[in-house]
């Protein structure tokens, strides 16, 4: 009997990685390449195509495989935002010669990654921010992730940084707030005279050269110190963030769950070394999920999320205790 495999797809803006897996939760082989998702290609889809095809096909190759041995796959992808968009992307996969599959938003490799359960709601806050949610019986949410304040998008690294220039300038020339981030901001961008502020908040605007990790860092230092004008800007991101991860509880079927995952995961989550943010999301949390929540900082390589995924379709069930701490010990010590 033909032995089979799975392959797990995690794809970003700026990488892709693609995982094959044997059915017994064990790792052959790992290819890290450049993005696949449509929206960095002027050609869009033909490119997810050709890309996607290429690395596979690699893949497969170098081990000796067909998409025959292949039992199923997951594809977390960027660029999977609404539902034109994941109708084009499965037939994306389907002419890649797939046959049981999942294709979502790559937020909902969170969830795989970092819920013992297989389910429950992801808050990703990275260079941008969305929610996804699976629930028990397998539906599949996403609010938010296509980049703006139409869907609530007023969260990640590029919003905050932008904020922040707001607030400076709103304290400099509209009679708004003084801001204790005000100088160091000047100092950080090598603002000479606040007469020359706009011309560099826009040109790091338009250029997408703004530092936000530096600026993020000078938010939650002036948010910690008080500071009225970073406070809201805090307050704000974190009643954004609850809104879209609680909607996503609410409009999924978890009314027999006592308690809810809810996995953090991206940059501002994980790498934040201030907990205001976080306080706040769980205070407004708790005032619109309507049940407790349990709370996990993924601190797993979202992949991971993808490997598990292929391997549950392959399987029809969720993976094993035993199964799942060794893909998670095989990628992670891939991605390190």
């Amino acid at each position: 009997m033909m032995e089979r495999y799975i392959i797990g797809v995690d794809g970003g803006n700026s990488k892709t990685d693609y995982f094959l897996f044997d059915l017994q939760g064990r790792f052959v082989d790992h290819l890290n390449a450049g993005t696949c998702s449509h929206e960095q290609y002027s050609d869009g889809y033909a490119s997810s195509y050709r890309v996607m095809s290429e690395k596979i096909r690699l893949l497969l190759e170098r081990n000796g495989l067909t998409m025959a041995h292949i039992a199923a796959g997951a594809f977390g992808l960027a660029g999977a935002d609404i539902p034109s968009q994941k109708e084009q992307l499965c037939a994306v996969v389907e002419r890649l010669g797939f046959t049981n599959y999942a294709v979502d938003n790559d937020s909902f490799l969170g969830i795989k990654a970092g819920s013992e359960r297989g389910y429950g709601i992801c808050s990703i806050n990275g260079s941008g921010t969305v929610a996804g949610g699976i629930s028990p019986s397998g539906q599949r949410l996403q609010i938010g992730g296509i980049g703006s304040e139409l869907a609530g998008d007023e969260a990640g690294g590029f919003y905050l940084g932008r904020k922040v220039m707001r607030a400076v300038y709103d304290a400099l020339y509209r009679l708004g707030p003084q801001t204790s981030m005000a100088e160091p901001v000047m100092a950080l961008l090598g603002v000479p005279a606040k007469e020359a502020f706009m011309e560099f908040a826009v040109e790091g605007t338009v250029n997408r050269t703004l530092p936000n990790t530096e600026l993020i860092r000078i938010l939650w230092r002036a948010a910690e110190a008080g500071d009225p004008a970073a406070l809201g800007i805090v307050d704000h991101s974190a009643r954004q963030l609850a809104q879209s991860a609680a909607g996503c509880l609410h409009h999924l079927d978890f009314d027999g769950e006592a308690e809810v995952d809810v996995v953090l995961a991206g940059s501002v989550w994980v790498k934040a070394d201030r907990p205001l943010l976080f306080e706040r999301f769980k205070h407004y949390m708790a005032e619109l999920a309507g049940r407790p929540c349990r709370y996990i900082m993924l601190q797993e390589p979202p992949a991971t999320g993808a490997v598990l995924w292929a391997l549950e379709l392959a399987h029809c069930r969720p993976v094993d205790a035993d199964m799942r701490r060794s893909v998670i010990e095989s990628v992670r010590q891939q991605q390190h």
